[in-house]
């Protein structure tokens, strides 16, 4: 009996590893920490592996573009996955909005920042971190606001930029500069600030955050594709995302 159930095992094994496969997806830093548990929980419920790479929006473009091996592409905007569908690089009618992300004014200083924004105005800060305009959306969306608050020219000179918005909240929590614009869900935990003091941005100084994802032309045939889109589009994952101060895109 023993040895039949031994060659059952050895059946049955090999068929179901054959259901749970790898996909490799590029993430927006602004979605590292959802990511990370939308990974876990992924992994729970499916069986599939959920290999992230993190990096700015504008970066991740162009390591697609050059044939770095993704899957799966969750943007921080909807401008460059509409981009790339357009250059026949997705698998066609994939794209949806998968959050739509907030900008918040962050210290890691407890009384630092107000609810108002007001510390912009003040000299209480020497450095002001923001991601990289030119290829991270969050930090595009700074410069909309500092457009939007008369203050562009005035704070030009205590700009310090990072690569992508993932840096830039490193330059905040590292002391390097006292504040900076980074994405609500890199300080935004279960419904509360998780350090430090922040004003949440008005979504009406700057364009709307849409998040868009996409399945990338390569993954056509990758079941582990599909299934994290559809796993995006279900009830556990939705909670992970609201969790971090995400707004859901519209069809979740």
């Amino acid at each position: 009996m023993r040895q039949i159930i031994g060659i059952l095992l050895l059946i049955l094994l090999p068929a179901t590893s054959a259901l749970a496969a790898e996909v490799r997806v590029a993430v927006a830093a602004n979605f590292t920490a959802p990511t990370q548990a939308i990974a876990s929980a992924f992994a729970e419920d499916t069986g599939h592996q959920l290999i992230a790479s993190f990096g700015s929006t504008g970066q991740l473009y162009a390591q697609i573009k050059h044939g770095a091996p993704f899957d799966v592409f969750l943007a921080a905007d909807n401008r460059t996955p509409a981009r790339l569908e357009s250059e026949g690089q997705v698998v066609a009618g994939s794209r949806f909005t998968y959050a739509t992300g907030a900008l918040a004014l962050w210290s890691a200083q407890a009384t630092l920042v107000d609810d108002s924004g007001a510390v912009l105005r003040s000299d209480k800060f020497k450095h002001l971190a923001i991601a990289n305009p030119k290829t991270a959306p969050y930090g595009f969306a700074a410069t909309q606001v500092m457009q939007a608050l008369g203050l562009q020219k005035q704070l030009a000179p205590r700009l310090v930029e990072g690569q992508s918005i993932g840096q830039a909240y490193q330059f905040v929590a590292s002391g390097n500069a006292e504040l900076g614009f980074v994405a609500l869900s890199q300080v935004y935990r279960d419904g509360k600030l998780a350090e430090g003091s922040a004003w949440l941005v008005p979504a009406e100084l700057h364009d709307p955050i849409r998040q868009d994802a996409v399945i990338l032309r390569e993954a056509a045939d990758n079941p582990a594709a599909q299934a994290l889109v559809d796993y995006l589009h279900g009830e556990r994952a939705a909670a992970i995302i609201r969790s971090f101060g995400y707004q859901l895109g519209d069809q979740l």
